[in-house]
């Protein structure tokens, strides 16, 4: 079966919000064997819905919307849906209740009339609950294709797909079982990767798919097989990617889904019982906020200073002036400076330190833009990396904080 996902909304056409929500209902879908055929993103205007609508029905067996649900006056798609199929808005009794509920238990107050009206729901449609929110979901038919909309707010389109939406495809549709791993790999291109596992590759299977998913300073590759035997496919697909991750062992940090280089580290030090602290100059924190948004941080991470000023760097680190003016602040003696006295800081067994020109200006570095130092101290000493990371600024952030992640892995790894 496939599926069209429509998301409306002018503010994703503008570029005032990005649209995460089809990303997350094309992943989701896919676990439970559901193909996305097309993604489209319109305006909240009467005629492009009604058209998107109808062209979709030609594409596919099931449309999702996600969108102009709200309850103010841009808000229309519940009422072109009944434009679309013929049909009047009905009071629903069950969503009156459930927005009454909202507004005395979280909100204290009485609801407005505009709140009320998201009780309205098409007659024909069946309709889709959301405890997080006062606008439903509704499920409709037409032509044996399926019109299913939701919110657009992520958490409450993410509440009703799960809980209401799958089951309902699970129980109506007979659908294929599609299985994808993913390896995850760091510190080599594209290319190279591609080079190392030519002959692997050239002897694939033809049913089982490679991609390559490349990233600043991280390549993913995916395998991907489709079919009605679950156990045979899985067995398939684990067998290539057992052979992949042997060619790619020194690279190789894991599985998507099943961890990240991020939650590699972690594990290792909550395993040994070490702790980490980071000094982060150029990276400005973009280390230390890939770390905290995994749970468990706290039982590792004892600290972390931004540094951003040069004499920040020797009044809170203790970086000797005479360092600095010697070598400059973008330097690998200062970077291993930091990094050490980060460790002694924040007593820990490892301290990840960065220093470098990330632009567009030079600021008080004599190198070019986009060259980054980066330092790990480990209990066995300090150690440094040049790198050159090009002359736009977010991608030199990302990529040195890609690499101070991949070099901290290394340096656990020997330890």
């Amino acid at each position: 079966m496939l599926v069209e996902i429509i998301t409306i909304g002018d503010e994703i056409l503008i570029g005032q919000i990005v649209d995460t929500n089809s990303a997350y209902i094309s992943k989701e879908l896919n676990r439970i064997g559901v193909e996305v055929y097309q993604i489209t993103s319109i305006q909240d205007d009467r005629q492009h819905i009604l058209n998107a609508l109808e062209d979709a029905k030609k594409r596919v067996d099931l449309v999702i919307v996600t969108g102009g649900l709200g309850p103010t006056k841009d808000d229309i798609t519940k009422e072109t849906f009944c434009e679309y199929f013929d049909d009047t808005l009905v009071e629903s009794a069950e969503v009156l209740q459930n927005i009454n509920e909202i507004f005395s238990k979280y909100i204290k107050k009485e609801p407005l009339p505009a709140n009320l009206k998201q009780a309205l729901v098409p007659s024909k449609a069946e309709v889709l609950q959301n405890p997080n929110g006062t606008a439903p979901g509704i499920w409709m038919e037409k032509d044996n294709t399926v019109f299913i909309s939701m919110p657009g707010v992520p958490y409450e389109m993410k509440h009703i797909l799960t809980e209401e939406v799958f089951p309902r495809i699970i129980k109506k549709y007979n659908r294929p079982y599609i299985y994808h791993k993913t390896l995850l790999t760091y510190g080599m291109g594209e290319s190279a990767v591609a080079e190392r596992i030519e002959d692997w590759e050239n002897n694939l299977p033809t049913d089982i798919k490679l991609a390559y998913l490349p990233s600043l300073g991280r390549v993913r590759l995916r395998l991907s097989s489709k079919g009605k035997n679950k156990q045979a496919l899985q067995k398939a697909v684990d067998s290539q990617m057992e052979k992949l991750n042997t060619l790619l062992d020194d690279i190789a940090v894991g599985f998507e889904d099943e961890t990240s280089i991020v939650e590699r580290v972690a594990s290792l030090l909550i395993q040994r019982k070490q702790s980490l602290s980071l000094a982060e100059s150029c990276t400005g924190g973009a280390i230390v906020k890939e770390i905290t948004a995994v749970p468990g941080a706290s039982s590792y991470l004892k600290g972390s200073i931004v540094p951003y000023e040069t004499q920040k760097k020797v009044s809170v680190l203790g970086i000797e002036e005479a360092l600095i003016k010697e070598y400059t602040v973008v330097s690998a003696p200062v970077a291993e400076a930091m990094a050490s006295s980060a460790t002694k800081l924040f007593e820990t067994d490892y301290a990840v330190a960065t220093t470098g020109i990330a632009g567009p200006t030079k600021g008080d570095g004599k190198d070019d833009v986009g060259t980054v130092f980066i330092a790990i101290a480990s209990p066995k000493g300090v150690v440094s990396q040049k790198f050159s990371f090009g002359n736009n600024r977010e991608r030199v952030i990302i990529k040195a904080t890609n690499k101070a992640f991949e070099m901290l892995l290394k340096e656990i790894l020997k330890n």
